[in-house]
């Protein structure tokens, strides 16, 4: 099932792309399928340096240190077994000095992982409930989600590029005759806000995904429900400095606070709460 709500995301993003592209290569160049060819070649450096790479960016942005096995005994003896667990090789692991509760993966697969905990979650946590995180965190890991969200959010972006490209020309190029005014209006204002939101559920579907999985792994779901639980309460009472908004997604709690149903369509995390109901299930 979740396989398939990503392919219909990922069908979605990608019709809205193909769309956006013909009419940016119309706008500029008078040829839909231009456009759409464009859209490829010129995402593609810009998705390769975000694929090998993220890792370093996102480190730098939280500040995360890489320890050894002497830096954190209890931490790394957990990461190690739940990756032997999953048949991983063990991963590089980080620590961000914050009280804040939290923790995040990043890294392009798994031969090139990293997973970073707060020192504030190893603190509040006991070792189930961290064991539950951890493995939540190497789900991801897995599942190669730095992967699919580097994909979706350079389909996002580009989407959102050409958007802006063709409003200043319109703005300051004069009227263009390749497009019809209506519909260059429409792809404008709709297309970012509709790429950004299937982006964002691409994101939620997977926290649901590695809540699960984890909760098999370690066959504690109650442990990661605890955990859950804790994380809320600290990250609304202190929410992390996560360096941009566009880290938040790498958070097992959502940084960014917010509660009502639009807010939670713009999340990068399914509202705590049902995530929790998702988790009693299994």
């Amino acid at each position: 099932m979740a396989i398939l709500r990503l392919f219909g995301l990922y069908f979605l993003m990608t019709l809205l792309m193909i769309v956006v592209g013909s009419v940016f290569g119309a706008y500029f160049a008078g040829n839909f399928i231009g456009g759409a060819f464009f859209f490829m070649i010129f995402s593609l450096p810009i998705a390769l340096y975000s694929y090998f790479y993220s890792d370093s960016i996102v480190l730098r942005a939280y500040g995360a240190k890489i320890i050894e096995r002497q830096d954190n005994p209890r931490l790394y003896g957990i990461v190690k077994k739940i990756a032997d667990l999953n048949g991983l090789p063990t991963p590089r692991i980080a620590i961000v000095s914050s009280s804040t509760p939290n923790a995040f993966a990043t890294g392009r697969n798994p031969e090139n992982a990293v997973v970073a905990a707060t020192t504030g979650i190893m603190s509040v946590l006991d070792d189930h409930e961290l064991e539950g995180v951890m493995a939540h965190e190497m789900a991801h890991v897995k599942n190669r989600d730095t992967l699919v969200m580097c994909v979706a959010a350079v389909i996002a972006g580009f989407i959102s590029f050409a958007a802006r490209m063709m409003w200043w020309n319109s703005m300051f190029g004069g009227r263009n005759r390749n497009v019809h005014p209506g519909i260059m209006i429409l792809v404008v204002i709709t297309a970012p806000l509709a790429a950004f939101l299937l982006q964002m559920a691409v994101s939620r579907s997977r926290e649901y995904h590695a809540d699960a999985t984890a909760a098999k792994l370690t066959n504690k779901p109650w442990a990661l429900i605890s955990a859950l639980k804790k994380l809320e309460w600290e990250n609304h009472r202190k929410p992390l400095d996560c360096g941009s908004p566009s880290n938040a997604a790498l958070c097992i709690a959502n940084p960014l606070r917010g509660g009502d149903f639009f807010v939670n369509m713009f999340s990068t995390h399914p509202p705590m709460e049902k995530r929790i109901k998702a988790l009693e299930k299994l």
